[in-house]
């Protein structure tokens, strides 16, 4: 099967004016597969199960390099993974390409147990933003959740579980993203968890 490259999202705006923002809690699955025939990556599903994100980087597992693009392959973030770096840091680029001054930035915290913090979240771009987050870990398996500098929830991460209660693999994963929050921000965090977990 041929590659399915991305295409540059033109006239990228910030994100926070993206359509990605929706006055109520969304849902959605994030399956741990690629889209693509021997590739690495997601795809993320809304709740009407229609296909929203997909994240790719047709390489090796554990990639430096990834994007997160919608349906049409149009690229949302690039993101890439900082080198000399002991700690591990994540810059995210709006659109595709990695020029510029990355507008969030995620660093990974080496001392955390659980329940504590296993990555902080600055937006690094927007001045007037000037937001930061924190990802934490809920339980040993896939379980998270993103709050906000005043520690209110605006994502959470864990698997997904039939109306039963029975699970359906380490590999689905249900994403719930409270109201007026930027969900394909939100997957790009998601997609960098992944990366730090080996699972991309």
């Amino acid at each position: 099967m041929a590659k399915i490259y991305p295409e540059t999202l033109k006239n990228s705006t910030s994100p926070f004016s993206s359509p990605y923002v929706m006055s109520t809690r969304e849902t959605f699955t994030i399956w741990m597969k690629s889209l693509v025939f021997h590739g690495n990556g997601c795809t993320v599903y809304n709740s009407k199960g229609e296909i929203v994100f997909r994240v790719d980087n047709y390489q090796e597992r554990n990639s430096n390099e990834v994007f997160l693009m919608n349906l049409s392959g149009q690229v949302l973030f690039s993101i890439k993974k900082e080198k000399l770096r002991l700690l591990g840091r994540w810059s995210g680029y709006l659109s595709g390409g990695f020029k510029g001054k990355p507008w969030f930035q995620v660093r990974r915290n080496w001392k955390f147990s659980r329940g504590d913090v296993i990555c902080n979240v600055n937006l690094g771009c927007e001045k007037a933003v000037g937001s930061c987050y924190k990802i934490q870990q809920t339980d040993k398996k896939s379980s998270f959740r993103v709050s906000n500098s005043a520690d209110q929830l605006v994502a959470q991460v864990k698997q997904k579980q039939s109306s039963r209660g029975f699970g359906y693999g380490d590999d689905v994963l249900t994403l719930e993203v409270e109201p007026h929050v930027d969900y394909s921000f939100i997957v790009a965090l998601v997609t960098i968890c992944g990366l730090i977990k080996h699972r991309l």
